[in-house]
């Protein structure tokens, strides 16, 4: 940890009011274009979706299967799906997971009677580990971060998009109601994945990474961002690359309802860029605010119980189709 690090004010200086004022930044005249190519790549890839039973534990009252799905670039991914016991299935739910990648399903999720596919993306651990990709946060996040083009997050974005595609090839009925839940990383990997695939009806993000860069980059952190930050103070011009992988732009372009989890004071996320993809949403938006994010503090886990409630409650809706 560096001095900068260790003296951190986690709230960095901005009251509720304050966070409430964020702006997202402008996205780049061909920010959709760019995205919509991408989505219709990933689109076109055949997943390729196994499943076998699995030896880990889901959620309650499901069984878990392990699953494999190949995403663009014939990378090949794993993850679990789990199932309602009784095999009555009648939605489905996509869930991300942190820059530590995931080593097992969520114990809890949000959604009852549902097929849940838990994804891992690409270079993470344990099972989107893959040849020449980097397993660590902050080493992942500057993998060909010099060219919009080879940004491993554009590649992470289109593993989201094929783990759906893998969901209705391995679960049909899930089509019925496909939403999506993702935290941290798996928050702004799915802020940007969200405005371009009509197949997902409503999202649940918490803390989201990656909003608002040109603010991220002024804000030392604990998290992946520090080393963006670094490498943008020798390499201003990587900026305009970014432009193009800011979650909070995105989020000019998500018109489905929307619930975030927002952290008040978060030393790895910066609150700042969390709530600049809150502000920035074009469609139905609710927030939940917590005391903190990537922090231990007194009440967490009771906040984290009310979270999910508050996250079933929303999911619960009749939303209705993407727009």
């Amino acid at each position: 940890m560096t001095d900068s690090q260790a003296r951190i004010d986690a709230r960095y200086g901005y009251s509720l009011h304050d966070l409430l004022a964020v702006e997202a930044p402008a996205a780049p005249g061909d920010f959709a274009e760019f995205w919509t190519a991408r989505y219709r790549a990933a689109r076109a890839v055949d997943p390729v979706a196994r499943m076998r039973a699995s030896g880990d534990t889901g959620p309650a009252g499901t069984r878990l299967w392990d699953i494999e799905f190949t995403s663009t670039d014939g990378l090949r991914l794993g993850g679990w799906l789990s199932l309602p016991a009784d095999g009555q299935v009648e939605r489905g739910l996509v869930v991300g997971h942190g820059y530590g990648g995931r080593a097992a399903p969520e114990a809890e999720v949000p959604v009852e009677r549902a097929a849940v596919l838990f994804l891992t993306a690409r270079g993470l651990p344990v099972r989107g580990e893959q040849p020449g990709l980097p397993t660590r946060g902050g080493t992942h996040v500057l993998h060909g971060i010099d060219h919009r083009d080879r940004y491993v997050h554009g590649g992470c974005v289109a593993d989201t998009w094929c783990a759906v595609s893998a969901l209705v090839q391995l679960v049909p009925e899930a089509a019925a109601r496909i939403d999506y839940l993702g935290g941290s990383f798996g928050g702004g990997i799915g802020a940007l994945a969200l405005p371009w695939d009509d197949r997902i009806h409503a999202a649940c993000l918490v803390v989201p990474s990656f909003g608002n860069h040109p603010l991220r980059v002024t804000l030392p952190c604990t998290g992946s961002g520090e080393s963006v930050r670094l490498y943008a103070l020798d390499h201003p011009e990587v900026l305009e690359v970014l432009r193009y992988f800011d979650a909070a732009a995105a989020a000019g372009f998500i018109t489905i309802p929307t619930h975030v989890g927002l952290a008040l004071a978060d030393p790895a996320v910066p609150p700042p860029g969390q709530f600049a993809v809150h502000n920035g949403l074009a469609g139905v938006r609710e927030r939940f605010l917590l005391t903190a994010g990537h922090l231990e503090y007194p009440g967490r886990e009771a906040e984290g119980r009310a979270l999910l409630a508050d996250q079933r409650r929303f999911l619960s809706r009749s939303w209705g189709a993407a727009s």
